[in-house]
């Protein structure tokens, strides 16, 4: 018998705390009970996004999060710079330009992030009245520097909205310290949920765009969250199991503390690349994220290795995509994951790809990961 192990980036495991409260019976939403509950909810969003702006609550996928932002904050008689590094930058741009918005998108090589220095080239014109970033993409394990783009950002008058979805909870992130406007996010992610809610964060100077501008939709009208949020509730029909079950997820978090949980994401994340290494193989991305990484197959495997770790050892990761599809596979370093599953997920890569007819060094990715995680806290 076979534990199933889930190194996917999205979704992710879901600890069993957060299984057990979501599996009580359900009560109704419009109710004291639902208003108590929730205000703690968006109290230790806050604290998770470090911003003392409101964070709104979508029943819907990070994506939802992001339309929602891209439709309400971007103003129409302005450019919108979209930085598409993956497979998540080009959705932005899609979503965009659904919305009729004039946009420029700045192609990046997979595996590179957006410069600093192409958006003060760019905002410097005045032609631009948002920037849209995937923090953390997903699909190349690359992470731009969020804080140096919100610096840029800052001093004039367009906003940054970011796709955190793959780096909150995970990547430092000050969301108020940095100038970041909006920030979107989702649950199935470093929230240790399953998927279906949609979390943004909006800035004043957000805000004040986003009452300019008409509402294009209804369900993802912003103004319309934000009218509720202050009395603690939804303007529509919550998620309420996802509510409960992030409650949970939300004190497991603060218990240990956002900055140790960046930390510890971030050895997890050096442990496996220093692992990947020492078995000779390449990691994928100049700037690699912490949220996920990226590995390079070795000459002659090929998606057959992903089966065969998952068959044989319960181990699920995610494979490459576009370019990479067939070239790599993709490991998740988010959420209910500690130093024991990493090391296990590395000795079976070793062991899926000795059986594959690959030349490992068994054991020795084990030694370098850890050597790393000997120092865990």
């Amino acid at each position: 018998m076979l534990k199933p192990r889930l190194f996917t980036p999205g979704p992710t495991d879901v600890p069993p705390e957060v299984l057990n409260e979501m599996a009580k019976p359900i009560f109704h939403h419009r109710t004291e009970r639902f208003r108590e509950m929730f205000g703690q909810v968006n109290d230790g969003l806050k604290k998770l996004l470090v911003t003392d702006n409101d964070v709104l609550t979508i029943a819907g996928s990070g994506t939802a999060a992001m339309e929602a932002a891209i439709a309400c904050a971007c103003p129409r008689n302005k450019k919108v710079l979209v930085a598409n590094g993956g497979k998540f930058g080009e959705r932005w741009v899609k979503v965009a330009k659904v919305y009729g918005l004039d946009v420029d998108e700045v192609a990046l090589e997979w595996g590179t992030a957006l410069q600093p220095e192409t958006v003060a080239q760019k905002l410097a014109t005045g032609q631009y009245g948002a920037v849209i970033t995937v923090h953390s993409e997903t699909s190349t394990a690359t992470a731009c520097d969020l804080e140096a783009i919100g610096k840029v950002v800052a001093k004039t008058d367009a906003i940054l909205i970011a796709d955190c979805i793959t780096s909150a909870g995970t990547l430092p992130l000050k969301t108020d310290a940095w100038g970041v406007d909006i920030v979107g996010a989702g649950s199935q992610k470093a929230f240790m949920l399953p998927p279906g809610l949609g979390f943004v964060a909006v800035s004043d100077k957000a805000w004040k765009l986003i009452d300019s501008i008409t509402p294009p939709g209804f369900y993802l009208n912003l103004q319309a969250y934000r009218k509720s949020v202050a009395g603690n509730d939804t303007p529509y029909t919550p998620a309420l199991t996802l509510i409960r079950g992030l409650k949970v997820a939300l004190d497991m978090i603060h218990e240990i503390g956002i900055e140790k949980v960046w930390a510890r994401t971030a050895m997890l994340a050096k442990a496996t690349r220093a692992a990947a290494e020492a078995i000779g193989l390449k990691v994928f991305s100049q700037q690699p994220s912490d949220s996920v990484t990226g590995i390079l197959y070795p000459e002659g495997v090929d998606d057959k290795f992903r089966k065969t770790l998952q068959g044989k050892y319960g181990c699920s990761v995610a494979g490459g995509q576009n370019e990479l599809k067939g070239k790599a596979f993709r490991v998740s370093h988010m959420g209910y994951i500690d130093p024991l599953d990493t090391i296990g997920l590395i000795a079976a890569v070793e062991y899926a790809l000795a059986s594959l007819g690959v030349d490992v060094p068994l054991g020795k990715g084990v030694a370098a990961a850890t050597a790393v995680l000997k120092d865990w806290e």
